[in-house]
């Protein structure tokens, strides 16, 4: 039975971390998710995101592959050892590798696109994957088990 997401049983804004070292991209799509009335907080490499993980809670991440700190794979790898599931994930990366894709998918990434992406494709699917519901499960488990220190990750005014 599909099980609804938690922004949506919790009744508040679909929280989103964005993680991605290039603010060439990571700060025009947190203003447009910002202009659409969602929480987005960035942090800008594999490190400080999986510090950012337990302090946001997100309901979804837009994530980069290739990083300084802590690969893209690795951010996703804690992401889902810590039984986060009801995360969605939009892997995002410059490289062509179908090897990578099919390795983001294996860890749970939901979506991957190639840089350069249209801003309004990756609005949508960011939108489709937050209102689609989880098909078995929790869509999130209320323990969590972190292990990595909160750092100084701040969530950003709304």
């Amino acid at each position: 039975m599909p099980i609804a997401p938690r922004w949506q049983t919790e009744n508040r804004t679909p929280r989103i971390l964005i993680v991605d070292d290039d603010f060439e991209i990571a700060d025009p799509v947190k203003f447009a998710l910002q202009k659409l009335g969602y929480e987005v907080t960035h942090a800008p490499d594999g490190n400080q995101g999986v510090a950012a993980i337990p302090v946001v809670d997100p309901d979804l991440m837009v994530l980069d592959m290739m990083m300084p700190g802590r690969s893209g794979f690795l951010v996703l790898e804690y992401l889902r050892t810590t039984k986060r599931d009801g995360v969605r994930v939009i892997m995002v990366t410059a490289n062509e590798g179908e090897r990578h894709q099919t390795y983001a998918r294996m860890l749970g990434a939901d979506d991957y696109m190639h840089k350069p992406f249209a801003m309004d494709r990756l609005v949508q699917r960011v939108q489709e994957l937050l209102a689609e519901p989880f098909a078995d499960g929790k869509p999130a488990d209320s323990e969590h088990e972190d292990s990595e220190p909160a750092a100084n990750i701040q969530k950003d005014p709304e």
